[in-house]
Protein backbone atom coordinates (compact mmCIF):
# COMPACT_ATOMS: atom_id res chain seq x y z
CA UNK A 1 0.00 0.00 0.00
CA UNK A 2 1.10 2.94 -0.80
CA UNK A 3 0.91 6.40 1.85
CA UNK A 4 -0.20 4.08 4.62
CA UNK A 5 0.67 6.58 7.10
CA UNK A 6 -1.47 8.75 5.24
CA UNK A 7 -4.47 6.17 4.66
CA UNK A 8 -4.47 5.43 8.58
CA UNK A 9 -5.08 8.95 9.17
CA UNK A 10 -7.52 9.70 6.40
CA UNK A 11 -9.65 6.54 7.99
CA UNK A 12 -9.53 8.57 11.48
CA UNK A 13 -10.08 12.05 10.63
CA UNK A 14 -13.13 10.73 7.80
CA UNK A 15 -14.56 9.03 11.43
CA UNK A 16 -13.34 12.60 13.06
CA UNK A 17 -15.64 14.55 10.70
CA UNK A 18 -18.52 12.80 11.15
CA UNK A 19 -18.45 13.24 15.06
CA UNK A 20 -17.69 17.47 14.29
CA UNK A 21 -20.51 17.79 12.17
CA UNK A 22 -22.95 15.77 15.16
CA UNK A 23 -21.69 18.09 17.16
CA UNK A 24 -22.46 21.31 14.84
CA UNK A 25 -19.26 22.05 13.02
CA UNK A 26 -19.10 22.47 9.32
CA UNK A 27 -16.26 20.69 8.82
CA UNK A 28 -13.86 20.28 5.86
CA UNK A 29 -11.46 17.30 5.18
CA UNK A 30 -8.38 17.72 3.06
CA UNK A 31 -5.13 16.63 2.39
CA UNK A 32 -2.73 19.50 2.39
CA UNK A 33 -2.28 22.86 4.10
CA UNK A 34 -2.16 24.08 0.10
CA UNK A 35 -5.96 22.51 0.34
CA UNK A 36 -6.97 23.82 3.28
CA UNK A 37 -6.44 27.51 1.59
CA UNK A 38 -8.20 26.51 -1.66
CA UNK A 39 -10.92 25.77 0.53
CA UNK A 40 -11.50 28.76 2.58
CA UNK A 41 -10.39 30.82 -0.44
CA UNK A 42 -13.02 29.43 -2.61
CA UNK A 43 -16.03 27.95 -0.09
CA UNK A 44 -15.42 29.18 3.24
CA UNK A 45 -14.72 32.86 3.05
CA UNK A 46 -17.65 33.64 -0.36
CA UNK A 47 -19.84 31.62 1.56
CA UNK A 48 -19.11 33.91 4.85
CA UNK A 49 -19.76 37.26 2.98
CA UNK A 50 -16.89 38.11 5.43
CA UNK A 51 -15.27 41.69 4.86
CA UNK A 52 -13.00 41.75 8.32
CA UNK A 53 -11.26 39.14 9.52
CA UNK A 54 -8.35 38.35 12.03
CA UNK A 55 -6.80 36.00 13.72
CA UNK A 56 -5.05 33.85 16.48
CA UNK A 57 -1.46 32.80 16.68
CA UNK A 58 -1.25 29.58 14.94
CA UNK A 59 1.46 27.93 13.32
CA UNK A 60 -1.13 25.90 11.16
CA UNK A 61 -2.90 29.05 9.88
CA UNK A 62 0.63 30.62 8.81
CA UNK A 63 1.50 26.69 7.26
CA UNK A 64 -1.66 27.14 4.50
CA UNK A 65 -0.20 30.63 3.20
CA UNK A 66 -3.62 32.92 4.56
CA UNK A 67 -1.99 34.53 6.37
CA UNK A 68 0.20 36.85 3.44
CA UNK A 69 -2.55 36.37 1.72
CA UNK A 70 -5.67 37.86 3.89
CA UNK A 71 -3.00 40.81 5.86
CA UNK A 72 -2.16 42.25 2.05
CA UNK A 73 -5.45 41.52 0.52
CA UNK A 74 -7.40 44.55 -0.42
CA UNK A 75 -10.51 43.05 -0.57
CA UNK A 76 -10.89 42.43 3.49
CA UNK A 77 -9.80 44.78 6.21
CA UNK A 78 -7.53 42.66 8.07
CA UNK A 79 -6.78 43.31 12.08
CA UNK A 80 -3.11 42.09 12.38
CA UNK A 81 -2.27 41.64 15.93
CA UNK A 82 0.84 39.93 15.65
CA UNK A 83 2.27 42.88 13.01
CA UNK A 84 6.43 43.38 15.03
CA UNK A 85 5.94 47.28 13.88
CA UNK A 86 3.33 47.56 16.35
CA UNK A 87 3.77 48.53 20.09
CA UNK A 88 2.30 46.20 22.60
CA UNK A 89 -0.94 48.18 23.28
CA UNK A 90 -2.08 48.50 19.81
CA UNK A 91 -1.49 44.74 19.37
CA UNK A 92 -3.45 44.12 22.63
CA UNK A 93 -6.16 46.63 21.05
CA UNK A 94 -5.80 45.05 18.08
CA UNK A 95 -6.70 41.86 20.17
CA UNK A 96 -10.38 43.35 21.18
CA UNK A 97 -11.06 44.65 18.30
CA UNK A 98 -10.69 41.22 16.35
CA UNK A 99 -13.40 39.46 18.68
CA UNK A 100 -16.05 41.62 16.26
CA UNK A 101 -14.58 40.57 12.77
CA UNK A 102 -16.71 38.79 10.28
CA UNK A 103 -14.20 35.87 10.15
CA UNK A 104 -11.64 34.75 12.59
CA UNK A 105 -9.37 32.33 12.15
CA UNK A 106 -7.55 29.81 14.59
CA UNK A 107 -6.10 26.81 15.30
CA UNK A 108 -6.64 24.35 18.02
CA UNK A 109 -4.34 22.72 20.88
CA UNK A 110 -6.10 19.79 20.54
CA UNK A 111 -9.12 17.75 19.18
CA UNK A 112 -10.71 14.78 20.89
CA UNK A 113 -12.28 11.82 18.83
CA UNK A 114 -15.62 12.69 20.37
CA UNK A 115 -15.06 16.11 18.38
CA UNK A 116 -14.51 18.66 21.35
CA UNK A 117 -11.97 21.31 20.83
CA UNK A 118 -9.70 21.98 23.42
CA UNK A 119 -7.85 25.08 24.04
CA UNK A 120 -5.45 26.74 26.59
CA UNK A 121 -4.44 30.76 26.16
CA UNK A 122 -2.26 32.96 27.84
CA UNK A 123 -4.73 36.17 27.64
CA UNK A 124 -7.85 34.31 26.34
CA UNK A 125 -7.99 36.36 23.09
CA UNK A 126 -8.08 32.70 21.00
CA UNK A 127 -10.09 31.32 23.31
CA UNK A 128 -12.76 34.26 23.64
CA UNK A 129 -13.16 34.20 19.85
CA UNK A 130 -13.74 30.71 19.90
CA UNK A 131 -16.93 31.37 22.61
CA UNK A 132 -18.50 34.62 21.38
CA UNK A 133 -18.10 37.41 18.96
CA UNK A 134 -16.68 36.98 15.45
CA UNK A 135 -19.50 36.16 13.51
CA UNK A 136 -17.68 32.56 11.85
CA UNK A 137 -14.76 31.02 13.68
CA UNK A 138 -11.92 28.85 10.79
CA UNK A 139 -10.49 26.17 12.98
CA UNK A 140 -6.84 24.91 11.62
CA UNK A 141 -6.91 21.15 13.01
CA UNK A 142 -3.84 19.24 11.67
CA UNK A 143 -4.08 15.07 12.31
CA UNK A 144 -1.29 15.53 15.31
CA UNK A 145 -3.49 17.50 17.16
CA UNK A 146 -5.89 14.44 17.55
CA UNK A 147 -6.34 12.78 20.94
CA UNK A 148 -8.43 10.06 22.29
CA UNK A 149 -10.29 12.04 25.54
CA UNK A 150 -10.30 15.01 27.29
CA UNK A 151 -7.81 14.10 29.73
CA UNK A 152 -4.79 13.29 27.08
CA UNK A 153 -6.05 16.34 25.37
CA UNK A 154 -4.93 18.54 28.52
CA UNK A 155 -1.79 16.12 29.01
CA UNK A 156 -0.82 17.14 25.44
CA UNK A 157 -1.27 20.28 25.84
CA UNK A 158 0.57 20.44 29.49
CA UNK A 159 3.25 18.20 28.41
CA UNK A 160 4.42 19.72 24.57
CA UNK A 161 1.92 22.37 22.86
CA UNK A 162 2.78 24.81 26.10
CA UNK A 163 6.51 24.06 27.03
CA UNK A 164 7.12 24.56 22.59
CA UNK A 165 4.62 27.27 22.48
CA UNK A 166 7.12 29.16 25.03
CA UNK A 167 9.96 28.19 23.41
CA UNK A 168 8.73 29.73 20.04
CA UNK A 169 7.62 33.10 21.62
CA UNK A 170 10.75 33.17 24.05
CA UNK A 171 9.24 33.51 27.13
CA UNK A 172 11.06 33.59 30.24
CA UNK A 173 9.27 30.81 31.82
CA UNK A 174 10.63 27.42 33.52
CA UNK A 175 9.38 25.07 30.77
CA UNK A 176 11.48 26.93 28.66
CA UNK A 177 14.86 25.68 30.47
CA UNK A 178 13.45 22.48 31.71
CA UNK A 179 11.05 21.22 29.01
CA UNK A 180 8.55 20.13 31.27
CA UNK A 181 5.35 21.94 32.72
CA UNK A 182 6.30 23.30 35.98
CA UNK A 183 2.88 25.38 36.71
CA UNK A 184 4.78 28.63 37.10
CA UNK A 185 3.86 31.90 38.34
CA UNK A 186 5.64 33.58 35.89
CA UNK A 187 4.48 36.72 34.72
CA UNK A 188 5.15 35.38 31.28
CA UNK A 189 2.87 32.13 31.66
CA UNK A 190 0.85 30.87 28.96
CA UNK A 191 -1.00 28.62 30.99
CA UNK A 192 -3.99 31.02 32.12
CA UNK A 193 -7.38 30.27 30.44
CA UNK A 194 -8.84 26.92 29.42
CA UNK A 195 -11.67 26.13 27.28
CA UNK A 196 -13.65 22.99 25.78
CA UNK A 197 -15.78 23.52 22.84
CA UNK A 198 -18.17 20.38 23.22
CA UNK A 199 -20.54 21.98 19.85
CA UNK A 200 -20.52 25.07 17.96
CA UNK A 201 -23.67 27.30 18.85
CA UNK A 202 -25.16 28.78 16.32
CA UNK A 203 -24.90 25.62 14.19
CA UNK A 204 -21.90 25.99 11.56
CA UNK A 205 -20.44 29.30 13.19
CA UNK A 206 -17.22 27.84 13.94
CA UNK A 207 -15.89 25.69 10.68
CA UNK A 208 -13.56 23.09 11.24
CA UNK A 209 -10.57 22.28 8.52
CA UNK A 210 -8.81 18.85 8.98
CA UNK A 211 -5.50 18.35 7.46
CA UNK A 212 -4.14 14.97 6.85
CA UNK A 213 -0.53 16.41 7.43
CA UNK A 214 1.40 16.59 10.52
CA UNK A 215 1.32 21.00 11.04
CA UNK A 216 2.13 23.55 13.96
CA UNK A 217 2.73 22.51 17.79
Amino acid sequence: MDKPIETFWDIHLRDLKIKLEKNGFDTYLVESAEDAKTVVLEEILPASKARTVSWGGSETFVATGLYEILRDSEEFESLDAWDDSLSNDERYELRRQALLVDCYFSGTNAVTEEGHLVNLDMIGNRTGALVFGPRNVVVFISRNKVVPDLSRAMDRIKEFAAPTNAMRLDMKTPCVKTGYCMDCNSPQRICNVWTVTEKSFPKGRIKVVLINEDLGL
